[in-house]
């Protein structure tokens, strides 16, 4: 079967997965590992480049929750494991493929995978067997949780993402995440979390299958979330008019252009007026001429969808107060 193209929407959450060819070792010593964070840390938390939220670095393979910015994924990624396979190549003396076939990458709905996505990121080293406890895992250096609690500096890592879903102080959302983490100790292998649209929240594929007509909803294989939510992202990925209708991400930048706002304030939570008015200006622009729908704008501005449909009603009104008076 032909593999399918990658999902690339700024603004949304991906899982991502790299595996040594035939289950060999990426990772052979802690050179290796700062080798690969260093790259790692030269692509996160740049304004096109993705956000990091969550990573471990085992042996044979790694894990990394990232946010999508305006840069594809693929070129990212294709830089880091290029990068250090190269680098692994050289000094082990080695030929050949390190990584098995392409990453894999798993577009992730937020709510309510997010914080489950950290732990089971951040309780690899646990399920492998290098950290028997969570004292253990504490020490680890190599995976996303040991900055987050605070043990080791890794500046692109956007830990206050993660801490502030606890607690608006910074003690108690530690508190938090600690005791979070603690709970899912035994949780074990989560295939769930793995990707699968609702082929996996469903229960698998089976029990999806064993649904009614009416009660089935859309499902793909690269992205984690409801059928609401895979449903949006294939509009998106796949929205194309015989007019050839531009796509958000080109929408966004004729705004940003026109405007001067930059995309961040656009996106972002600002509430200064001028921008909330570019905000909503960009959002009716999405939706009626890149097909944007309602949730998928919702998930690439972090707002809710009320809120969205309220601006896009908003961006209307003033439209036609325009109208009127020209």
């Amino acid at each position: 079967m032909p593999r399918q193209p990658r999902l690339h929407v700024p603004g949304l959450v991906h899982h991502v997965m790299g595996r040594g060819v035939a289950g060999c070792e990426i990772f052979r010593d802690d050179h290796d590992r700062e080798g690969f964070l260093n790259r790692l840390a030269e692509t996160v938390g740049r304004p096109e480049g993705p956000y990091l939220y969550a990573w471990a670095l085992l042996t044979n393979h790694f894990h990394l929750l990232l946010r999508a910015g305006e840069k594809p994924l693929s070129k990212t990624m294709a830089r880091l494991m290029t990068g250090h396979a190269v680098a692994f190549n050289r000094r082990h003396k080695r030929k050949g493929h390190l990584f098995q076939n392409r990453y894999k990458s798993i577009l992730v709905e937020e709510e309510p995978y997010f914080l489950e996505l950290v732990r089971y990121i951040h309780l690899n080293p646990v399920r492998c067997g290098i950290a028997k406890e969570l004292g253990d895992l504490n020490r680890y250096r190599y995976s996303g949780h040991a900055v987050i609690m605070g043990l080791r500096n890794y500046n692109v890592q956007k830990v206050d993402e993660v801490l502030t879903r606890f607690s608006k102080k910074r003690r108690s959302a530690i508190a938090g995440y600690a005791d979070f983490i603690a709970a899912g100790i035994n949780q074990g292998r989560r295939e769930e979390l793995r990707g699968g649209g609702l082929a996996r929240s469903a229960g698998g594929i089976v029990s999806l299958l064993k649904r009614g007509p009416e009660e089935r909803e859309p499902a793909d294989e690269r992205i984690l979330g409801s059928g609401g939510f895979v449903e949006a992202v294939l509009q998106q990925t796949t929205y194309k008019s015989a007019e050839n209708s531009p796509t958000i991400d080109e929408v966004l930048e004729e705004v940003v252009s026109r405007s001067g706002v930059s995309r961040e304030n656009i996106l972002g939570a600002s509430r200064v007026r001028g921008i909330c008015r570019v905000r909503r200006q960009f959002l009716l622009a999405a939706c009626e001429r890149a097909g944007a729908s309602i949730a998928i704008l919702a998930r690439i501005t972090g707002r809710s969808h009320v809120t969205v449909r309220a601006a896009i009603e908003q961006a209307k009104t003033a439209r036609h107060g325009d109208e009127i008076t020209q």
